[in-house]
């Protein structure tokens, strides 16, 4: 049982980060006034693994060319696999195609306000779900990503770290933050990645510019050293399978007829990791094709 003390404590820190976000929020597309829900599901899917300075321009021409699920949903895989281009996990591509057409079947063209709708759609998981919900909508549920674990492991747990992802706690030690108010709570969840990702950085947190250094429980513990599981770290990427991966989908993207076998087998002299990585890629449908057609990208006609 938490006492007086904590719960003060604990109550200060909303009103100081969404206070200090009003002041410094970064003007990024999403946050604009007028903003889609479909660019907010657009983006969300973007942003997973990937800068946003990356996301910004790639966005802006995903828009420009589809600016609606409907639109989207009327052209082909290959299209949006093509124009997802070098941002990586192309897999994101063909599951945003598949929510477009869910979208259009299902809703009239219209993204889904509600969690549970938005977690129906193909290849939409719990993350995704709740920042469309919160950010396009209003909608005051808590939404944690792994900035705002960091913020949450500091500042309410006195851990260093956030450790691995447990997504039922974690939403627990949001909601019990967030304030019933729904644009103080969008506001909040707003607040808490920015802080995360700005300020309470990983490696070197800037406390000293922090809205909520008073209240922080690693700060009042003296920063002890963080003693838990760690959570996974991503492989290297240099001579890893998704470096394959990606030189295979490459040369799909630029050619709009089946890419000849032999032309596959010259991009990466390891043969057994070669067609391991083009078997994944057949398999987790992000190409088609076999060693006498030529391979090419899902729905590419031929």
């Amino acid at each position: 049982m938490r006492g007086a003390g904590e719960e003060k404590r604990r109550a200060g820190i909303p009103p100081r980060v969404i206070a200090w976000f009003a002041e410094n929020a970064r003007d990024l597309p999403w946050r604009r006034p007028g903003f889609s829900a479909w660019g907010t599901l657009v983006s969300e899917i973007m942003l997973q693994q990937t800068p946003v300075a990356r996301v910004i321009p790639r966005l802006e021409q995903w828009l420009a060319r589809w600016p609606s699920s409907d639109a989207l949903a009327a052209d082909s895989p290959a299209e949006a696999v093509r124009a997802w281009d070098r941002l990586g996990y192309p897999r994101r591509a063909l599951a945003l195609h598949a929510a477009a057409v869910a979208i259009s079947e299902r809703h009239g063209g219209r993204v889904p306000d509600d969690v549970d709708a938005l977690l129906a759609l193909p290849g939409i998981g719990d993350y995704t779900a709740r920042a469309v919900a919160a950010f396009a909508y209003g909608q005051p549920v808590p939404v944690v990503d792994v900035n705002t674990r960091r913020v949450l492991a500091r500042a309410v747990a006195g851990q260093g770290e956030a450790g691995p992802a447990r997504t039922r706690v974690d939403l627990t030690a949001m909601q019990e933050l967030l304030p019933s108010d729904p644009a103080e709570a969008r506001a909040f969840n707003a607040g808490a990645m920015e802080l995360g990702q700005t300020v309470c950085v990983a490696r070197t947190p800037r406390c000293e510019a922090c809205p909520i250094a008073e209240l922080c429980a690693w700060r009042a513990a003296g920063y002890p050293e963080y003693e838990g599981p760690s959570a996974p770290r991503q492989a290297r990427f240099e001579g890893s399978d998704r470096q394959v991966r990606g030189l295979i989908m490459r040369e799909l993207r630029l050619s709009d007829t089946p890419v000849p076998a032999d032309v596959i087998e010259g991009l990466w002299p390891d043969s057994v990791q070669r067609e391991r990585a083009l078997a994944g890629l057949l398999a987790d449908g992000l190409a088609n094709g076999s060693p006498e057609a030529g391979y090419s990208l899902p729905g590419s006609v031929s």
